[in-house]
């Protein structure tokens, strides 16, 4: 018998669309569009009940040490500055980790640099085949000769195709852009070093720029000589 129901073919229901007349409201709100609505007015209408029930059992006489800590102002809870989160000897160590972290992208980049320029300069110094002939006189030699420098004239002035041109660019390009990247990596490694040493114990000063023997644009630190015991 249900067989037969479900062969039978029903009309399937839809839901009216927006008149024409109301079309400047916009779209008309379906039952699943006002399922949805109302879930998230209910959650809301219950958070902000249970809210209430917690600011009105509250004990007046609590005390928490993050009242002293953090603040309100202008209606804004402000929390307490973690500028000095972390120790001095806790810093240090995630520079080393950063610097770590620095020289392995570079030496990978390098790599990848010596591999990119390896390949190029194959492609580009391509020994030419060469091929050994034989022959049993002089005119036999001679032919060949001819025939074998027609061969490679005709060798020399076949044109690259176009592919091959587009790869080899593309690849100039990929690594004058990792050979740009390493210099940027080197600079931000050098920066970080620099950063690292003067977070380091010991009195140091910035050298004036007619003390620094070799000129340069980075700034130059002393640290004052102290006795190893």
């Amino acid at each position: 018998m249900s067989s037969i129901r479900n062969a039978i073919s029903k009309r399937e229901y839809k839901e009216r669309s927006q008149p024409a007349s109301r079309k400047k409201f916009g779209l008309l709100e379906k039952h699943k569009d006002y399922v949805v609505r109302a879930r998230e007015f209910h959650k809301k209408e219950d958070m902000l009940r249970r809210l209430k029930e917690k600011a009105a059992n509250r004990n007046p006489d609590e005390f928490y040490f993050k009242m002293i800590n953090t603040s309100t102002r202008n209606g804004v809870h402000r929390p307490e500055s973690e500028a000095n989160k972390y120790t001095p000897e806790e810093l240090l160590l995630m520079k080393t980790q950063d610097l770590g972290y620095v020289l392995q992208k570079i030496q990978s980049e390098k790599k990848k640099i010596e591999k990119r320029q390896a390949v190029l300069h194959s492609l580009d110094n391509r020994p030419s085949s060469k091929h050994v002939y034989f022959a049993e006189d002089s005119e036999e030699a001679n032919e060949i000769l001819s025939r074998s420098s027609n061969n490679e004239e005709l060798h020399a002035s076949a044109p690259v195709p176009s592919a091959i041109k587009k790869k080899m660019n593309a690849s100039y390009k990929e690594l004058e852009a990792r050979m740009k990247r390493v210099g940027n990596l080197e600079r931000v490694y050098a920066e970080m070093a620099l950063q690292k040493e003067l977070q380091k114990k010991g009195r140091k000063r910035k050298l004036r720029e007619d003390e620094i023997v070799c000129p340069t644009d980075r700034p130059v630190y002393k640290w004052r000589a102290e006795r190893k015991r």
